[in-house]
């Protein structure tokens, strides 16, 4: 079916599980609304007073529970009832879902505040973006590297500390030789599409303007994203702003490093997937309801999808995020299961009768064969410049090494093959003291962050004013909104116990990217090894941390509709979002570069393991 609209990623309300019949089709299409839209059984009682009950009355209904209502079939419905798609479409999609476009003041609120927060995040992002005027952290790789490639075609050697030179506008002291760098070219071409965007290699904005562009989509992005995830405009632009004033959003658009682009591609990826289930559901409904109009039978088996092109979209953009990083691997890993899992859900929803036999074989190895090799097949093509050019690094490798390496390939391949092997062994074996190191376990808390740059000037000196009572300081570091991260770990937990006791799919989708972008650090630090990692790579799954923290708020607005509690939930909210912003309004100099009084720096760097 034609999708409503265009937005970045499609989603609704959590369907209710069904009891798949034990004879012929009697599927679930049901007037019932699910259980979080019925009026409540018992008026909820005042302050601390105990409902009365009659003596020997049932228990009042559980107010989790999410009941499953019978299945009316086509043959039972009255002629004026709504048809056996709407019904499928309502459990599939949930009546939020289908609402949610129907409403003027949605579609306003949700385009308007898309605009409002997206030029937060431009405001936040483009503001002084070329100080400080040096190369800081990484960038002192990344920059010169995506200079030389779109230069030479490959990334190229510099000659010792050239990194004065570069800053001051000499930007042409590269060597024609080809460097071994540990890192695919996708983000470094980004990189080079942004300086030639900018002005070129001599401005320190255009070095981080595609960072920064990058950003403020990734702020659009999660905002149409969890707009449609939790059926509410409102909620939509809450994740955007929160995204938008977050540290750790803010230093990766106003630095150019190549985690920004990970994180880029796989949100992309994500929003294509929450798409595809979508289009999934919308077609399985009108399918499944012809075939019961029809006087057919689901009973054992349902009908095929067609191509799902969301789901090739999505496997483009996992390319591309495995062409900016090898950690992209893992969120092809992660968000293949589950999207098969939502197949697998649908199906069993749609009252197909071997739902799991029947989406295995119709949309797991369809969903495997669109995701998997097409991502592979970008992320080869991807190296597309160091194919072309000879004097790549290791492009003659298979030429220098006859019956060296895989032999069956053909030489540009095997010679592909060899730069990727020492490229593993640099990452599996990357193992160097650095003083900001820090274990994943901190990175939910943002316990150690990673300073990009730090710069003391004495009064009268370094644009710091002459009479001045005491020294300036100028500060760029990685570090998350310290009670945005704090409340997400928090909101980690109840995410997980929300998910189990609702059997809410909105739960696993919001912790998908936390999964793939954090826990498999764990398997590089202690005690299991002792790779050089840093809190930094937490940029990459920062907007599902954003969606983590949301989730029990909105599980508490739905809980509370037009039922007592509503107030003080919308106040709680309202508390903290205002909390959130007011924090990083405190933080943004230290994340921005902004030269500062140094005593203020240290009024806000409380705790030692920030400095």
């Amino acid at each position: 079916m034609t999708e409503p609209d265009a937005d970045a990623a499609a989603v609704g309300e959590p369907p209710s599980p069904v009891v798949a019949p034990a004879t012929r089709a009697r599927h679930l299409a049901t007037d019932a609304p699910p259980r979080d839209e019925q009026e409540p059984h018992e008026r909820e009682p005042q302050g601390d007073q105990e409902p009365a009950q009659p003596a020997g009355a049932a228990p009042p209904p559980d107010p989790w529970a999410r009941p499953v209502p019978p299945f009316v079939s086509p043959s039972d419905v009255p002629a004026d009832e709504r048809s056996t798609e709407t019904r499928l479409l309502e459990r599939l999609l949930g009546r939020r879902r289908l609402q949610l476009d129907l409403r003027v003041r949605d579609r306003f609120w949700g385009w308007f505040g898309t605009l409002v927060v997206t030029l937060v995040a431009a405001a936040a992002r483009l503001w002084q973006l070329g100080q400080p005027q040096t190369l800081v952290f990484d960038e002192t790789y990344y920059v010169k590297d995506a200079f030389t490639l779109g230069e030479l075609g490959f990334e190229g050697q510099w000659p010792k500390e050239p990194n004065p030179a570069f800053e001051s506008g000499d930007v042409f002291t590269f060597l024609e030789k080809a460097s071994y760098v540990v890192h695919p070219p996708v983000g470094k071409w980004m990189i080079w599409l942004g300086m030639e965007a900018g002005g070129g290699a001599t401005s320190a904005f255009a070095w981080r303007l595609a960072s920064a562009v990058v950003g403020i989509l990734a702020v659009f992005l999660l905002v149409r994203i969890a707009r449609r995830l939790f059926s509410s405009s409102l909620m939509g632009v809450l994740a955007g702003l929160l995204l938008a004033v977050d540290g750790e959003a803010i230093v990766h658009s106003r630095v150019a490093l190549l985690d920004q682009f990970l994180m880029l591609w796989v949100l992309v990826a994500f929003g294509c997937l929450v798409m595809d289930r979508e289009q999934a559901r919308r077609r399985l409904a009108a399918r499944v309801g012809s075939i019961l109009d029809a006087g057919g039978t689901v009973a054992r088996y349902g009908p095929r999808l067609g191509f799902r092109w969301w789901r090739l979209a999505a496997g483009v953009s996992l390319g591309l995020a495995c062409g900016t990083k090898w950690s992209g691997l893992w969120f092809v890993a992660v968000f293949g299961i589950l999207t098969v899992l939502w197949d697998l859900a649908a199906r069993r929803a749609a009252g197909v009768g071997r739902w799991w036999e029947d989406s295995l074989v119709v949309d797991a190895v369809p969903a495997f064969v669109t995701i998997v090799p097409t991502a592979l097949v970008v992320y080869v093509a991807s190296w597309w410049s160091w194919f072309t050019h000879q004097g790549a690094y290791l492009r003659q490798w298979a030429a220098d090494n006859p019956g060296a390496g895989v032999t069956w390939l053909p030489d540009p391949l095997r010679s592909l093959v060899e730069y990727h092997r020492q490229m593993w062994d640099f990452h599996t074996g990357l193992s160097s003291e650095h003083g900001y190191a820090a274990h994943p376990l901190g990175w939910i808390v943002q316990w150690r962050p990673t300073s990009f740059f730090w710069e003391k000037d004495a009064p009268g000196t370094g644009g710091c004013p002459a009479d001045a009572a005491d020294a300036c300081a100028r500060a760029v570091t990685s570090l998350g909104n310290p009670l945005l991260w704090l409340l997400a770990a928090l909101a980690i937990v109840a995410t997980v116990w929300l998910g189990v006791r609702l059997r809410d799919w909105r739960a696993l989708a919001v912790l998908s990217g936390t999964v793939a972008g954090w826990l498999p650090w764990f398997a590089y630090a202690p005690p299991f090894s002792d790779r050089t990692i840093f809190t930094f790579y937490s940029i990459v799954f920062t907007p599902w941390v954003v969606l983590t923290l949301l989730y029990p708020m909105v599980v508490a607005l739905e809980r509370t509709e037009d039922r007592p509690g509503r107030g003080r939930t919308v106040a709680v909210i309202t508390v903290v979002v205002a909390m959130i912003v007011a924090v990083s309004v405190v933080f943004y100099p230290l994340w921005s570069g902004m030269q500062v009084p140094y005593p203020y720096w240290q009024s806000v760097m409380r705790l030692e393991s920030w400095i």
